[in-house]
């Protein structure tokens, strides 16, 4: 097996908006915001190269979407989905699988193009991969609630299904195991229906990609919850649940979205589980 950190860029987003209820004066020791109160994140991905299979986990945000809908989000940085896949030594034709942890445009904006330059046919960037979805959330991302409706773009997800590569994961618990080879899923419905957590295992180490079930090292302690989250309190208890899974089988997190760290491993502390160190995947691999 092996892992291959994919850099697809970095965005802003309101700092009060990813920490929720948490007071400025305590997020800000982790995440400093520029003077429109907005703090860069990353949007990371992974390719995992496993047998036969090369497993890409999300997509980034993209570049299909209008100058206005960017212009939002305050892109930077230098990398991009495909540089940092032809980086790690592959093609895009190459990827065999893409597992979409949820529908929100910064995860799966780059799954979809634009066929040609006029803009009006859209394709999978992926032509020889199955998509992953699973039910529950594909359904809930095609009929969107007024909150989450601005995150879930048709264009992101229609093309996908009508190409006839997706297919869905099925759900069986909270953990499902053996989704792939050395692979299992760990759902979690606060930030959204069935988001999906893959846990891997590489050479005996578990590794988690945790999508936005912990975006950073600042969201570690239980009440630091993003306030974009639909169920905020089902989002503490799968917090509490995960990391204290985590902590029991010494997992390192993989963070997407943390514009520093790559990921980091936990400890228990008189406050609670906290951080114990952040590490450059490379470290492990």
């Amino acid at each position: 097996m092996k892992l291959s950190v994919v850099n697809t860029g970095y965005f802003k987003l309101d700092g009060g908006a990813m920490f929720g209820v948490v007071p400025k004066k305590l997020w800000i020791k982790t995440n400093e915001p520029d003077q429109n109160n907005l703090c860069s994140w990353a949007m990371r991905s992974l390719l995992i190269e496993n047998g036969d299979k090369l497993i890409l986990i999300d997509t980034g945000i993209g570049n299909k979407q209008t100058d206005k809908f960017f212009s939002h989000y305050h892109l930077h940085g230098e990398d991009s989905l495909q540089s940092s896949i032809t980086k790690s030594g592959y093609s895009l034709n190459d990827v065999t699988d893409v597992i979409l942890t949820h529908l929100h445009f910064d995860h799966c904006g780059g799954a979809v193009k634009w066929k040609n330059n006029d803009r009006k046919i859209l394709e999978p960037v992926f032509k020889n991969a199955t998509y992953w979805s699973n039910k529950n959330h594909w359904d809930w991302a095609m009929k969107p609630n007024p909150r989450e409706k601005a995150s879930f773009l048709s264009n992101n997800i229609s093309p996908i299904e009508e190409s006839g590569q997706l297919k869905f994961i099925k759900r069986r618990g909270q953990l499902t195991k053996d989704i792939f080879q050395n692979m299992d899923i760990f759902f979690a419905d606060g930030h959204t229906e069935s988001q999906m957590i893959p846990i891997i295992n590489y050479n005996g180490q578990k590794i988690a990609f945790m999508a936005d079930l912990l975006p950073s090292v600042g969201h570690i302690p239980l009440p630091y919850v993003m306030g974009y989250d639909t169920r905020p309190l089902k989002t503490l208890k799968e917090k509490s649940i995960f990391l204290e899974l985590a902590l029991k089988n010494n997992y390192l997190l993989y963070l997407q979205h943390d514009p520093i760290n790559e990921s980091c491993q936990l400890q228990s502390t008189e406050k609670g589980i906290r951080l114990k160190s952040t590490h450059p995947l490379t470290e492990f691999l």
